[in-house]
């Protein structure tokens, strides 16, 4: 059995991003299926209180928030990439879209396809309203940036991948963002890539 163990769903974009440097450091892992039921479970709730996937377990450290896993990956098992550099000025813009990823991007993109494809109780026209603000910006970036932070991938792409490819599943249209879609097509040019297994797109998409 691999050492690491990563709780979660495969739909899930929060544990897609987990999965996709697990894969691009070549880590063996096993992923185990926390759906709902699994997450309400005595077993589930000792690991992570607030019930929420991923939950990576590495040995006796149980790490969970994303995020977090992302940050404790690169510095246990490749201190020294490009995925988490040391520099203050290029750590600071990696940080920096950790949190757009936990801020804009979840309460925009992600909260658009929770809603149409989970129906997640959560307000939809704002959703778009944040998403249809935070795009545009994200475009202009990536039309000069050929990666998020630093000249080469970081968790900081990861982190925003998985949603921002999933938009349309949200009823919101890439058709406009041309350089986005070249920033989503680089990273599914790294080693190790793995989708995020598609679902049905809504009639109409904004």
């Amino acid at each position: 059995m691999p050492a690491i163990q990563l709780f979660g769903t495969p739909l899930s974009g929060h544990c897609h991003r987990v999965t996709l440097l697990l894969k691009m450091l070549n880590l063996p892992f096993e992923l185990k299926e926390a759906g709902a039921a699994e997450r309400k479970t005595e077993e589930f709730s000792h690991l992570n209180p607030l019930q929420q996937v991923p939950v990576l377990v590495d040995g006796e450290h149980v790490i969970t928030d994303s995020n977090a896993i992302l940050v404790y990956l690169v510095k246990r098992y490749a201190p020294d990439s490009h995925w988490l550099p040391e520099d203050p000025l290029k750590a600071a813009e990696v940080q920096k879209w950790l949190s757009r990823a936990a801020g804009e991007v979840r309460s925009g993109p992600a909260s658009t396809r929770m809603v149409k494809q989970f129906s997640a109780p959560e307000p939809y026209d704002y959703a778009l309203a944040l998403t249809a603000k935070f795009l545009p910006q994200l475009e202009k970036h990536v039309e000069t940036h050929e990666f998020l932070a630093t000249d080469r991938a970081t968790i900081g792409d990861l982190a925003c991948y998985s949603y921002i490819a999933a938009v349309p599943e949200g009823g919101v249209s890439l058709e406009d963002y041309p350089a986005i879609r070249r920033w989503l097509k680089r990273i599914e040019n790294l080693p190790g890539f793995t989708p995020l297994p598609a679902l049905p797109l809504p009639e109409r998409a904004l």
